[in-house]
């Protein structure tokens, strides 16, 4: 469940390790599930205080913090952040992976409640080194949290307006991280190595087998790499936006592809793409024929202000520029 592609509209240096990014740097994620996810989007302002496990406020290993960046955020379930990106233009997806293991709580270590994870990285980082630097070094804990009635066992994708990318894992309740600008695509099971070895088996990534139609996780890994490879070059936002979305949608699961004997296998029900470069965050739902996007340059993020709330969910005829229809939560 759940697809993520990382792409610079005009490539990278040869420098090392793949230089600065060269024209506009966008992500794009799918998001599938085995329900509907009543997901709404955010924007949430500066200087807010927050509280890493606001569930059990009382015990040990509770930080807060104070958000640096205004971010806008897709809010699963209308309060779990899965994806999003700040003004920064860094941004952060979590995606489903059910082997993922957080460890049984240690009370000694920093504890941050799966459904603030994203929000906590966009408050505090523009730049993934610094981010993967803070969940290593710091030792966080991540909490899972049931999301609808399935755990929400997840890994992290990060992204940054330089281009640079990283993929947190988490076994046997520590981070493993994949960081480089090398490391574009994500999908879902199995780990992430495993993930970047199965693709090479495909015809254009290395191997010769033709390459997979299906949706489980290491065909729709391999058509996201393959056809993200095959992007023309553009200088042009709405060029490379579109070219974005025709991939992620490649790589989606129709409705009716899921089934209960593979339960990782689920229906798409949304997308996003967020240009890191223009700070512009796309989102469609694959029940509306509409796509909607924020300016964040467009947004007041100062501090004091309310957290906004635009409900896409159920209303449904939202299209185009929505960076002024926004409405105060609560």
């Amino acid at each position: 469940m759940c697809t993520r592609i990382l792409w610079s509209s005009q490539g990278h240096s040869r420098t090392a390790q793949g230089g600065p990014a060269q024209g506009n740097v966008l992500v794009s994620r799918s998001m599938d599930w085995y329900q509907d996810t009543d997901t709404i989007l955010a924007v949430r302002p500066r200087g807010e205080e927050r509280l890493s496990m606001p569930s059990t406020p009382t015990l040990p290993g509770n930080f807060t913090w104070t958000s640096r960046f205004g971010s806008v955020v897709a809010l699963m379930y209308r309060e779990a952040a899965v994806d999003g990106v700040n003004e920064a233009g860094f941004q952060a997806s979590g995606l489903y992976l059910s082997e993922s293991d957080y460890g049984d709580r240690d009370p000694a270590r920093p504890g941050l409640e799966l459904f603030w994870a994203i929000q906590y990285l966009l408050d505090c980082f523009d730049n993934v080194a610094d981010a993967v630097r803070s969940l290593t070094e710091r030792d966080i804990q991540l909490i899972a949290k049931d999301l609808g009635s399935k755990p929400g066992t997840g890994h992290l994708a990060l992204a940054d307006q330089d281009g640079d990318s990283a993929i947190v894992e988490f076994r046997d309740g520590k981070a493993v991280v994949h960081e480089g600008k090398q490391y574009t695509v994500m999908a879902n099971s199995p780990w992430y190595e495993e993930q970047l070895e199965l693709k090479e088996r495909y015809e254009g990534l290395g191997g010769d087998q033709p390459l997979p139609g299906g949706v489980d996780s290491p065909d729709r890994f391999a058509r996201a790499a393959y056809y993200s490879a095959q992007l023309p070059s553009t200088a042009d936002a709405r060029e490379a936006a579109a070219y974005m979305f025709s991939v992620i949608r490649n790589a989606s699961a129709p409705f009716g592809t899921a089934d209960e004997v593979r339960p990782n296998i689920s229906t798409t029900r949304w997308r996003t793409v967020a240009d890191l470069t223009e700070r512009r965050y796309f989102f469609e739902s694959t029940t509306s024929p509409n796509v909607v996007w924020v300016e964040l340059s467009q947004v007041d993020f100062s501090e004091g202000g309310p957290e906004l709330h635009l409900d896409v969910a159920s209303e449904h005829d939202h299209v185009g520029n929505v960076t002024g229809e926004f409405a105060p939560a609560g």
